[in-house]
């Protein structure tokens, strides 16, 4: 067996793989008798086939399953062990494939198209300067969370007379159409210009109105009758609406039931507690934002800035062959882009990870899956006598899908890893915004 490579360029090469009789026939012989002792054919005792007759029906499968297997092990061989830097995997070529006479055939020579990923540098240095946003935690963000926390755990009424922010239940119909509809109108969801029309109603009144006129967004007109975004674009003229019920959320009261419900039993105790909680909570909350997109950021710096030479034809055919048709060339083509981000993304990941010596051990992938589990439990504290069942569910989980989870859990460490490791030697500037701001600098992100 002679194998041969051949650059074309950086990112491009073609590996040529010639078979002599001699290199695969030992082979081909040794499967030819395991099918004489296994197949059955009437007039022949089990295990009595003739390896003649077996040749004569069987040879050309046995052949070709038999080179393919050498090609795939050499192939795989001569590549690690010359460290090729190779992208995807190798592409038959599909033309010199099709020469091939199995039937008279003695030698063969196969051609395999390559994609290569030259050394590239990567600036891991305090050259690289970034800000990270976080965000301050202002009296009027603890003030909104507190509203919300106390309208969420309210108490749910039905008053006999409508007020500003209550749900207002009844039938909707349009006046010149037929279009019928049990709706929930969200009065805070009205223009201020006709939230009189809907104020002081009683259940059996009826109110029309003109509905392009009533909401700001065709997502509310969506909302209240049940119409998909598109066809609520359309929807105008008078309609009317015929009170069945009226529903209001009554503010809960700073008492312990209401602490209780909001951290758990006996959490915090007192009117001082809570609000020292409520805003470590946010604190932590926010926290999470800022370390999420400083991750992101981290990760788009040198996505954008990184140098890579990558070979776009071979990977697009790759994306192509390798997907057996569940993708077309043109969704390929209009997704390429991102996929080459993701590429980049992850080839400088690696390096870092091979550069810094970064890996996840067994113990700590099993911990994370544990927490992982425990938070969809709510994140409590629990008893040493439920670690038990932790451990089995993470177990379960590690293991299903044929170890995928297991594979996942491991580059999602590894990741955090990677990151860490960044961050202690890039130059990061910390600066504080509030929450608009953030948002703002969130969305340019993207």
């Amino acid at each position: 067996m002679e194998i041969t490579l051949e650059k074309q360029s950086a990112t491009n090469a073609t590996l040529k793989v010639n078979l002599a009789e001699s290199d695969y026939r030992p082979k081909v012989a040794e499967k030819v008798k395991e099918y004489s002792k296994k197949v059955q054919l009437k007039g022949f005792r089990p295990g009595k086939v003739p390896t003649s007759l077996v040749e004569k029906m069987y040879g050309k499968s046995i052949l070709v399953d038999e080179i393919n297997q050498i090609l795939s092990d050499s192939i795989t061989k001569y590549i690690r062990e010359n460290k090729l830097p190779i992208i995807g995997e190798p592409l038959p070529d599909s033309e010199k494939s099709e020469n091939i006479n199995w039937e008279t055939q003695k030698d063969f020579e196969f051609k395999y198209n390559l994609g290569l990923v030259p050394e590239f540098n990567l600036d891991l240095s305090s050259n690289v300067k970034l800000t990270k946003n976080n965000i301050k935690i202002e009296d009027k963000v603890v003030q909104e969370t507190l509203q919300n926390l106390k309208s969420q755990f309210g108490q749910s009424t039905n008053p006999e007379v409508s007020a500003e922010g209550d749900f207002i239940y009844g039938d909707l119909k349009e006046e010149n159409g037929d279009f019928e509809f049990q709706s929930l109108f969200p009065t805070n969801k009205i223009k201020k210009s006709e939230l009189s029309k809907f104020v002081g109603l009683k259940p059996g009144d009826k109110v029309s109105f003109e509905i392009e006129k009533t909401f700001d967004d065709a997502a509310d007109v969506a909302y209240v009758t049940g119409l998909s975004k598109e066809d609520a674009e359309k929807k105008q003229g008078i309609f009317s609406l015929t009170v069945s019920k009226i529903n209001r959320s009554e503010a809960a009261e700073l008492n312990q039931e209401f602490f209780d419900k909001v951290f758990g039993k006996d959490a915090v105790k007192s009117e001082e507690e809570f609000m020292t909680k409520l805003k470590s909570t946010i604190e932590e909350n926010y926290g999470r934002e800022s370390d999420l997109l400083i991750n992101h950021q981290i990760r788009k710096h040198f996505v954008d800035n990184t140098q890579i030479e990558l070979p776009s034809d071979f990977l697009k055919k790759w994306l192509l062959v390798s997907n057996n048709g569940k993708i077309t060339q043109e969704q390929i083509d209009k997704e390429f882009d991102l996929y080459l981000k993701e590429l980049k993304w992850t080839l400088i990941k690696n390096k870092i990870s091979e550069d810094n010596d970064i890996k996840a051990e067994n113990d700590e992938i099993v911990g994370k899956t544990k927490e992982m589990v425990k938070q969809q439990f709510g994140g409590m504290a629990f008893g040493a006598e439920l670690e038990e069942t932790f451990d089995k569910i993470a177990d379960n989980y590690l293991k299903q899908d044929n170890g995928k989870n297991y594979i996942k859990m491991y580059e999602q460490l590894v990741n955090e890893k990677v990151i860490e490791t960044v961050k202690t030697k890039i130059s990061i500037a910390d600066k504080s915004v509030d929450v608009e701001e953030f948002r703002k600098i969130a969305e340019a992100q993207d």
